[in-house]
């Protein structure tokens, strides 16, 4: 406690560049629990970069905690001798612009040259600008689809995706060794755009975007025949104008935006929690659609990388689609049509994660395309793409999805990217509406073809330094003693991502050729199954269940059989 105490004064006597931050320090003086809150760690720096409660503190975002990581990733270019250049882009979350100019100082100060946009632009087009404009990274400044209070800072390797494991840990060994206040070399954002240390990214990188985003268009020749009527949310975030763009290009021409979320607001006023897989962040678009009676209704999280949809249900309502069924329908009409069109590449690929559903097995088999699957984290498609296009054959891929409503088709980017999804999303229901087919007719029709795969995912939330500590103990209890059956479904193997090895029921090991992760696969009969893994960006633990069966209540009765059984044996 004495730590903490110490590191509660130093920063109350040095942390003066933002004044909310004295503010705030000055709030908890008497609040221990708060204190140690704020100091008991260092906010973690991974993969995914930095992500946390925007505040005061050690295990916090503010700008000594962006710029400290800014130094570290300076460090780190300069060492390797990568390309010194680094692109930057934010989102429209509280402080973002803020924490991106801070980490523009330190990158212009430490001799590396800075290409920041100059307004609030999607996480895809900061993997766009990496590779398009060379550079030896990247930043952008997000927390995706978390709550207003948080913030993010997510890092880029030269390839355009998200960092590796083994850079992300000579980045962190460096941000360990940056003291706070005294270690960090920064120089003014005004001083450094004028000797063009820093410079702003031109519109002509945003319209190649758009370009490359347009070629991945398979059916944009029935979109202005379709009449199709769209009602659209970028959720308060960066995909306004994007989205409009693209939409507006290949010819939809009613784009109805929801206005209460139509603008860049960090707070979220009507959305608290803007994440499209959830109803309540679409509910103020499905009140619009009862009145603008669209086609489709579109979504987009405030960073623009991820989608959710919501389509007419037939009785007058509208119905949200899940990632998994907006990816299965979006794989099926990629291959269906690529191929119909003769665009279809030998020996096809298509990517996704572990967690998603395995209705693409069936449509990969259907298509003769090869399906790698891959760990949770869109950055292992990107990786896969990178592996393609390094040995000359990256035409071979066509699309990849994860569960948690990511997309991308074509290589251009290495991360999903909500614009080509929405776009592509749009041009498939014109596609379907051209033939008499609604989306919902079209999802039944692919349930009939490859049976009805129902995918559900439960987060349990474990807040603060105690529920950290709870995590450990749930993942390590399941590693010790594995379950015999869960929701009376046998278990057949059980496979640890972390030790790298399955074990089936008769007791028989192999190995699992994937990088290590904490994560757990309970397979048990039925084609049924259990995911485990805490989530790498949320104090959260994230079970996924899949069940398979002739019709798709019963289907749903299975899984909440599972859910409910799996939480007794969790304990919680």
């Amino acid at each position: 406690m004495a730590n903490i105490q110490q590191l509660y004064e130093l920063w109350l006597e040095k942390a003066v560049e933002d004044p909310d931050l004295k503010k705030e320090l000055e709030s908890v003086s008497n609040d221990e629990e708060g204190k140690s809150d704020r100091f008991y760690r260092d906010l973690e720096f991974g993969t995914a970069g930095l992500r946390g409660v925007i505040g005061a503190g050690t295990n916090r975002m503010n700008v000594y905690t962006v710029k400290r990581a800014t130094q570290g990733l300076a460090d780190y270019i300069l060492s390797e001798g990568l390309a010194k250049s680094v692109a930057i882009a934010y989102d429209s979350r509280i402080k973002a612009d803020y924490f991106a100019r801070s980490a523009a100082e330190v990158l212009a100060a430490n001799g590396i040259k800075v290409h920041i946009y100059k307004e609030l632009m999607p996480t895809p087009m900061l993997s766009w600008a990496v590779r398009y404009l060379k550079c030896g990274a990247g930043i952008v400044v997000t927390a995706s689809h978390n709550p207003a209070k948080y913030n993010g800072y997510k890092v880029y390797g030269s390839d355009g995706c998200q960092m590796t494991s083994e850079a992300a840990d000579k980045v962190l060994a460096n941000i360990i060794k940056t003291d706070t206040f005294s270690g960090i070399k920064s120089v003014d954002f005004d001083k450094a755009l004028a000797d063009k240390t820093v410079m702003y990214i031109e519109d002509s990188v945003i319209d190649a975007y758009i370009g490359k985003v347009r070629e991945q268009s398979l059916h944009s020749d029935l979109v202005p025949s379709s009449d199709l009527k769209v009602v659209y949310t970028p959720l308060n975030g960066t995909g306004n104008k994007p989205v409009r763009r693209i939409l507006k290009e290949i010819g939809v021409k009613s784009v109805v935006v929801v206005p209460e979320q139509e603008n860049p607001d960090g707070n979220f006023p009507t959305c608290p929690y803007p994440n499209p897989e959830i109803r309540e962040a679409l509910q103020k678009g499905l009140e619009l659609c009862d009145k603008e009676k669209p086609d489709l209704l579109l979504a987009t999280d405030p960073d623009c990388d991820r989608v959710g949809i919501a389509v007419p249900d037939g009785n007058g309502g509208y119905e949200l689609f899940t990632g998994n069924e907006t990816g299965a329908l979006l794989l099926d009409y990629v291959c269906k049509e690529r191929t119909a069109l003769g665009k279809m590449p030998k020996n096809p690929v298509a990517v996704k994660t572990i967690v998603t559903s395995d209705i693409t097995k069936a449509i990969a088999k259907k298509y003769g395309v090869e399906l790698r699957e891959v760990l949770t984290g869109f950055k292992y498609i990107g990786e896969q793409v990178g592996l393609l296009e390094a040995a000359g054959e990256e035409e071979r891929y066509i699309f990849g999805f994860e569960e948690s409503y990511g997309y991308l088709a074509g290589g251009y980017v290495r991360d999903k990217d909500a614009v080509v999804a929405s776009m592509l999303i749009c041009e498939m229901a014109a596609y379907y509406r051209s033939k008499g087919i609604s989306m919902i007719e079209a999802r039944k029709r692919m349930y009939d073809e490859y049976g009805v795969y129902l995918n559900k995912v439960e987060s349990l939330s474990f807040e603060g330094e105690a529920g950290m500590t709870r995590m450990k103990e749930i993942m390590g209890g399941l590693r010790k003693d594995a379950p015999k059956s869960i929701g009376g479904l046998r278990v057949l193997a059980v496979t640890d991502y972390k030790e790298s090895k399955t074990i089936t029921a008769d007791g028989k090991t192999s190995e699992v050729k994937l990088p290590k992760s904490d994560v757990i696969t309970f397979t048990l009969e039925n084609d049924a199954s259990v995911i485990i893994r805490p989530s790498g960006t949320e104090p959260k633990i994230k079970a996924y269940y899949t069940t398979k069966c002739d019709k798709k209540e019963d289907a749903a009765a299975l899984q909440a059989k599972l859910s409910a059984d799996f939480t007794k044996i969790l304990g919680v």
